[in-house]
């Protein structure tokens, strides 16, 4: 009867709610138009898109005429040889953009972190590739890659290591792994910069000290540096993870998926359906497993947040 009445125990009570919320109304006024657009822009696409997958659209039927099939488009997406054909394309490109970009831009990081003539410009160099745009990136690679006039090709036969220039990017056994090299090669500088910074965070006290006590230089990193870039790397990693599985830009505009699907990962084959074949949908479907995906995926990167700020805070 305490509860109900609200006079004490209310502390789970709606009365006490209600009459903070009511006190603090000037705060929460302020932050109600982002709330609203967050709503508008975010909340009713993701509704509407998870509504959509259960509903079939054929090509050529608007989509207030579409048809009610259930989690018929799941099944059919599991069950389908081209979902695990872009599935483990995705995962290929993935793991193998992300562990090769981290590495080479870790690599890069630990040389520019000394001092020697010429850094400055060095790390200027190292870093065009992430400023220059995704587009841009794309349309030069496709032509250095051109089985005709590409420079590449151009090199190997000059040199005569080929007999006529390879089909890097026109070939199903070598398109994924040209457009990978590309995406390194786009996305190293990024990890780069965030290593850099972190290297910035090892106290120099820790290095000496161990140095003094006779380590040697992979003594002191395995067991002074990398221990502080462990977070970080964390960080890095999951961004990386989180940009390529949700890349689209190099794949789509190098070859769009071709040739027979070899390079199709998750996000340009649901473009395809969605814009090409008007599949609303089955790309609606597809969607909201790759949202649950790259949920999974912000969960651990707040975790690892989380882990940085309780360890600044103890500090």
């Amino acid at each position: 009867m305490t509860i109900l009445t609200g006079k004490t125990g209310t502390r789970g009570g709606l009365r006490p709610l209600l009459r903070k919320i009511w006190e603090h109304r000037a705060d929460y006024a302020y932050v109600l138009p982002a709330i609203a657009v967050m709503l508008i822009v975010i909340a009713y696409p993701i509704y509407y898109t998870v509504e959509l997958s259960f509903f079939n659209t054929p090509p050529g039927l608007q989509l207030r005429d579409k048809i009610f099939v259930g989690v018929d488009n799941y099944t059919a997406i599991l069950s389908s040889e081209i979902f695990w054909k872009v599935t483990s394309n995705t995962l290929i490109w993935t793991l193998a953009s992300t562990f090769i970009a981290f590495v080479l831009g870790f690599a890069c990081a630990l040389a520019l972190h000394r001092d020697f003539v010429g850094r400055g410009v060095l790390r200027a160099i190292l870093i065009i590739p992430w400023v220059i745009s995704a587009v841009a990136a794309s349309y030069i690679w496709k032509w250095i890659y051109h089985s005709d006039f590409g420079i590449i090709g151009a090199v190997l036969v000059q040199f005569g290591l080929a007999d006529r220039p390879p089909n890097f990017i026109d070939s199903v056994s070598t398109v994924l792994p040209s457009l990978i090299v590309v995406n390194i090669w786009r996305e190293f500088p990024f990890a780069m910069i965030m290593m850099m910074a972190g290297l910035q965070t090892v106290p120099d006290q820790l290095l000496r000290a161990a140095k003094v006590d006779g380590a040697n230089a992979w003594q002191r990193f395995w067991h002074v540096t990398f221990p502080h870039l462990r977070n970080v790397s964390t960080v890095t990693i999951l961004l990386l993870a989180v940009a390529n599985f949700n890349s689209f830009i190099i794949p789509w505009i190098m070859t769009g998926g071709g040739p027979s699907n070899a390079s199709h990962i998750w996000i340009t084959h649901i473009y395809e359906l969605a814009f090409g074949r008007q599949r609303w949908g089955v790309a609606s479907a597809y969607s909201v497993l790759l949202f649950l995906i790259l949920m999974m995926f912000g969960y651990f990167y707040v975790r690892a947040l989380s882990g940085n700020e309780r360890k600044d805070g103890s500090a």
